[in-house]
């Protein structure tokens, strides 16, 4: 995980001991849709289902570290609404590009 520095993550991102690409996929697209507030719910499903399938492995572990973050700063960060910690910048970034009405 090139890049991030371990220190500021809620909780440290990868792999489990023994899971393929496919299931890691799987588990944090369910852990996308399940979040705890409907809006998280819908915003990061959608990312997860047009993204995590070309994210390579650093991208899913920025991913999934984005995951353990509270679902109140994400939806502040993701609406413009407070400026998103560097770390997590760009992703957020992107993700805002994703739900933005065409």
């Amino acid at each position: 995980m090139s890049g991030l520095s371990l220190d500021h993550l809620k909780e440290t991102p990868g792999a489990r001991p023994g899971e393929t690409r496919e299931n890691r996929i799987k588990r944090l697209a369910m852990r996308s849709m399940r979040r705890g507030i409907k809006e998280m719910d819908i915003i990061l499903s959608r990312y997860a289902t047009a993204r995590l399938g070309e994210m390579n492995d650093q991208d899913l572990d920025q991913y999934e570290a984005l995951l353990g973050e509270n679902d109140q700063d994400l939806y502040q960060w993701v609406s413009g609404q407070q400026t998103p910690p560097a770390h997590l910048a760009d992703l957020i970034e992107r993700i805002a590009q994703q739900t933005a009405p065409r």
